[in-house]
């Protein structure tokens, strides 16, 4: 059962664990620039950032490497569900208690990083998800809002699983959370599957307020209605196969 954190509730002013458990992984296709500024805000901090690039054809991998980011590179583009699970299998491997997906185009902000680890680190849930309806979605257009409705629907009858935000990529796995993850659709229909398999696992979510920061460019990048349809397909294609 999930349980969500008012908007107005405090966030924590300290990170509550130690940051050489946490491992933030960052897929990235073509992301060279925009990814820098990310790094620089999180590395600080959290010195173990895995980035996956994923196939791109740009300098993703160079300045990943300049900023003393760990990288793993797919020779093709396989998709953001296959990088994630790409950075998750490696951080698992290298001893991470903690593990955060992150977006690599400047949309997330590392601060609100403690806030949510901080119910993950205390035991109260296996997994926190980021929420821009319980939070801020700065610069969202209505059709984007409008199109994120329909998918916390599409969620909701697919998997059963009740969310304000179905399309946020920002998250805190716990290990053992983590460890029952098993991402199979490549792309963008991972984000359905994951909630088909923290509900069959038996996993504890909670939904934690985050502020989205959207402008032109992330906008040109994200989810149109025709890819929404072609992610809604896969996922129910997979789980037919399943």
């Amino acid at each position: 059962m999930a349980t969500q954190t008012s908007s107005a509730a405090q966030k924590h002013q300290h990170l509550p664990v130690d940051a050489a458990q946490v491992f933030i992984v960052i897929p990235a296709y073509n992301e060279a620039a925009r990814l820098g500024p990310v790094l620089d805000a999180l590395l600080p901090q959290y010195p173990n950032v895995v980035v996956v690039d994923d196939g791109s054809s740009d300098e993703t991998a160079q300045v990943a490497r300049q900023r003393g980011a760990v990288v793993l590179r797919h020779v093709i583009n396989r998709g953001q569900g296959a990088a994630l699970q790409t950075g998750i299998t490696y951080s698992l491997r290298a001893g991470a208690e903690y593990i955060v997906t992150f977006d690599a185009d400047g949309q997330h902000n590392p601060a609100d990083l403690p806030a949510m680890l901080a119910p993950v680190a205390a035991g109260q849930c296996d997994v926190t998800l980021g929420s821009r309806f319980l939070g801020r979605a700065e610069n969202m257009p209505l059709s984007r809002r409008l199109l994120l409705l329909a998918a916390r629907v599409f969620t909701y009858l697919t998997s059963g699983v009740k969310l304000t935000d179905c399309h946020n990529g920002l998250r805190v796995l716990s290990r053992r959370a983590a460890r029952c993850l098993n991402l199979r659709q490549d792309r963008m229909a991972h984000a359905s599957e994951i909630y088909d398999q923290l509900r069959t696992a038996g996993l504890q979510y909670r939904e934690i307020p985050v502020t989205i920061s959207y402008n032109a460019e992330t906008l040109r990048k994200g989810q149109s209605a025709s890819s929404a349809l072609n992610i809604a397909f896969h996922y129910l294609f997979g789980k037919v196969r399943q």
